[in-house]
C-alpha cells in the first residue's frame, strides 16, 4: 500500500509500505481502517521545517476518518463496515486517565507514527490503510453515514476536523472558560485558531475576535462566527483589545499558535482577572511570565486537547448541518501530492489541506 514518510526536513515522500495486519499477540483488541480522507496538520510541519528533528524516516499524519475493514476477536464497539472518526491518538477508554477525561495521558495508549506501547510501530494516518491499536477506546462510529456516497463525501470536510482541530478548538475555548455572554479574542489563524472561533461562538461567547492578518483566513473567521477582525500585533493587537473592550481587554483569549510571541500576546490582552485557554503546540518556546499572572490574576489552562471525549458532544451537530468547520479546507489534494500539501501550508497558501488516498 501507499503512505507518507517523512525522511527529514522539507522531505515528506509517499512510498510503498506494508498492509496493516491485525496484531498477533492474542490481544486481539486492534482494527484496520482503510482510510477515507486524512489531512495534514500544523503540528507536522514542526518536524517538516526540521524545528524537530527526524532521526529516521517514520510513518507521519493522525488525523484520518474511514471505513472498518477487520477488527480484531476482542474488539466489541467497532464492526466491519463501520465509518469512523480516529482522534489524533491512541486510548483505551477505560484507564484512571481516561475515565478522568484526559485521554491523551492514557496510560495504555500512544500516539500516530511513533511506538505502541508493546514496541509494535503505530502507523501513521497520511496513508491507504492504517492498523488502530485499542480500537474500542480509539475509534468513534459515524451512525447511519456511508462515507463514500454523495452525502457523506460532503460530510468528509466536517467530520474530518473532529479528528483533531475541531476539538481542540473547542478545548481551548472550554479550557478559557467561554461561557454564556463572554467576550472572547482568538491569537492564531490556522486551522485550530478558525475552530476556536466556531466553538466560542457554540458556547455563547457574543463577541469574538479573530486576529489575522490574512484576507483568505479573515474571511473564513467571519464565516465561522468571528464578529470582528484584529490584525495589529504585539504592543499594537494588545492595546486595540484593551480599547474595544472597556480598556481593560476581552473575558477570555484562546492561544493557538504555541510560541514565545503568541502567548505573550494572549496573556497581556486579557482582562485582569481573565483567563487564557492555550492549545498551541508548544514547539516555538512560550513561557509564562509568573509576575504578569500574579499582577493581573489572568489565569492559563489548557494542553493537548482530549478531543476522543469532545467528539459525542460535537459529532451530532456536524451530522445535521449546525456546525460546519469543515469550511478550514481550503485545498484539496490526492496523496500522491502530499508534498505539495506540506508546501502549500509551510508557505501559508492553503490554510488546511485534506488529503484522499
Amino acid at each position: 500500500m501507499r503512505a507518507t514518510v517523512i525522511h527529514g526536513e522539507r522531505d515528506v515522500r509517499v512510498q510503498d509500505v506494508p498492509d496493516p495486519v491485525l496484531l498477533a499477540d492474542g490481544s486481539g483488541r486492534d482494527a484496520v481502517v482503510r482510510v477515507v480522507a486524512a489531512c495534514v496538520c500544523g503540528s507536522d510541519l514542526w518536524p517538516y521545517r526540521g524545528v524537530e528533528r527526524v532521526r529516521a524516516p517514520k510513518r507521519i499524519g493522525h488525523e484520518f476518518i474511514g471505513v472498518v475493514e477487520q477488527v480484531g476477536d476482542a474488539v466489541q464497539g467497532v464492526a466491519v463496515g463501520d465509518a469512523v472518526i480516529a482522534p489524533f491518538y491512541v486510548c483505551d477508554g477505560t484507564c484512571v486517565n481516561c475515565r478522568n477525561g484526559v485521554s491523551t495521558s492514557c496510560l495504555n495508549g500512544g500516539w500516530w507514527g511513533t511506538k505502541d506501547t508493546d514496541g509494535t510501530s503505530a502507523d501513521g494516518g497520511q496513508g491507504e490503510r492504517v492498523r488502530v491499536p485499542l480500537a474500542d477506546g480509539t475509534l468513534v462510529v459515524v451512525p447511519g453515514v456511508d462515507l463514500e456516497s454523495e452525502e457523506g463525501r460532503a460530510l468528509v470536510p466536517h467530520l474530518l476536523t473532529l479528528s483533531d482541530v475541531m476539538g481542540t478548538g473547542h478545548h481551548a475555548a472550554v479550557s478559557g472558560g467561554v461561557r454564556e455572554g463572554s467576550t472572547v479574542a482568538v491569537v492564531g489563524d490556522g486551522a485550530v485558531g478558525l475552530c476556536a472561533v466556531a466553538a466560542a461562538r457554540r458556547l455563547g461567547a457574543t463577541r469574538v475576535v479573530a486576529m489575522s492578518r490574512h484576507p483568505q483566513r479573515q474571511e473564513l473567521a467571519r464565516t465561522l462566527g468571528a464578529t470582528d477582525v484584529v490584525p495589529e500585533r504585539g504592543d499594537e493587537g494588545v492595546a486595540r483589545l484593551k480599547e474595544m473592550f472597556d480598556g481593560v481587554g476581552p473575558d477570555v483569549v484562546l492561544e493557538c499558535v504555541g510560541t514565545k510571541e503568541s502567548m505573550d500576546q494572549a496573556l497581556r490582552s486579557a482582562r485582569p482577572g481573565g483567563q487564557v485557554g492555550f492549545v498551541g503546540v508548544p514547539a516555538g518556546g512560550p513561557e509564562l511570565p509568573v509576575g504578569t499572572m500574579f499582577s493581573t490574576n489572568v489565569g492559563v489552562r489548557g494542553g493537548v486537547a482530549p478531543v476522543r471525549g469532545y467528539i459525542g458532544e460535537l459529532l451530532p451537530e456536524v451530522l445535521d448541518g449546525r456546525l460546519q468547520p469543515g469550511v478550514v479546507f481550503d485545498l484539496e489534494l490526492p496523496l500522491e501530492q502530499v508534498a505539495d500539501a506540506y508546501a502549500a501550508m509551510d508557505e501559508r497558501r492553503a490554510t488546511k489541506v485534506l488529503l484522499r488516498p
